[in-house]
């Protein structure tokens, strides 16, 4: 039995890696707890767990702006609202394939589309087609 691929969406891939660098953070930090009697070593723990979750303020802002810019769309599927970054994406709630580029409908999802070299290709070979 053949694995169904699941995919996510742009946005929701960015905020989970930014919720994971705050946890990462913190358990630096707390490393630095566990090492106090070494001063050198905790405080070098602290800055990293403090760069881990400034980082991740700086993600969660550029997606909060990138965000604004995505194309809001009605999914076919769940009929709930979505935002689309690229000419692919995938819907944040029912993980449906999406793209906006008419050229791209009905191939195969891959998220490669959504660069420029790979987008040529695909309309270079359903042209050959």
């Amino acid at each position: 039995m053949a694995d169904k691929l699941v995919y996510t969406s742009k946005i929701n891939k960015i905020r989970s890696f930014a919720l994971i660098l705050i946890f990462v953070g913190f358990a630096v930090m707390y490393g630095g707890l566990l090492s106090r009697n070494i001063e050198w070593l905790m405080l070098t723990l602290f800055l990293f767990g403090l760069l881990f979750i400034i980082l991740s303020c700086v993600i969660y802002f550029w997606i909060g702006m990138l965000s604004t810019k995505a194309v809001p769309i009605m999914c076919p599927t769940c009929e709930k609202p979505t935002k689309m970054l690229g000419h692919v994406d995938a819907c944040m709630h029912c993980k449906q394939p999406l793209t906006l580029d008419k050229d791209l409908e009905g191939m195969e999802f891959d998220e490669k589309y959504n660069k420029r070299k790979y987008r040529r290709e695909a309309k270079a070979q359903i042209k050959d087609e």
